[in-house]
């Protein structure tokens, strides 16, 4: 069986380039997705736009949600899975900068499952990353299919 894919949502290229650095020296093996902005992300969750024709029963084993995202914010998509059926059990950590405590507020009332800020330096924000990957992809018991 091949491993369950990880979507990263993240507009900024550097977190996105450390994100995937910090997977390869984790060695979590899973394939990771990407999507640049909030409605990237629904394209590729629900099939549509460049990702039309995607297999959407094929649901990611955890997505990474940054909040600031353009198009949709982090706080919208993350309505919007809830919303829908399809998606409205997958695992969602929020992976953001922001400590604002409204935030975190607001992202376990729209269903989140964790919210985790980003540290600022590389070696903690690996550390972060790899307890996300062993908690999400090696711990908790994932949803029947």
């Amino acid at each position: 069986m091949r491993d369950k894919i990880i979507l990263l949502v993240e507009d900024n290229a550097g977190d996105e380039a450390l994100t995937l650095r910090a997977f390869r020296k984790c060695e979590i093996p899973n394939e990771i997705a990407v999507a640049r902005d909030g409605a990237e992300a629904l394209d590729y969750l629900f099939g549509a736009g460049a990702y039309a024709g995607r297999d959407v029963a094929d649901l990611p084993a955890v997505i990474l949600l940054d909040l600031k995202l353009p198009k949709l914010n982090g706080k919208e998509v993350l309505h919007l899975l809830r919303a829908d059926e399809r998606t409205k059990l997958t695992p969602v950590v929020i992976f953001t900068s922001s400590r604002v405590e409204q935030d975190v507020v607001d992202g376990f009332r729209l269903g989140c499952n964790s919210y985790v800020c980003k540290p600022v330096n590389f070696d903690r924000f690996a550390e972060a990353v790899k307890q996300i990957g062993r908690y999400w992809l090696g711990l908790n018991e994932p949803i029947p299919a």
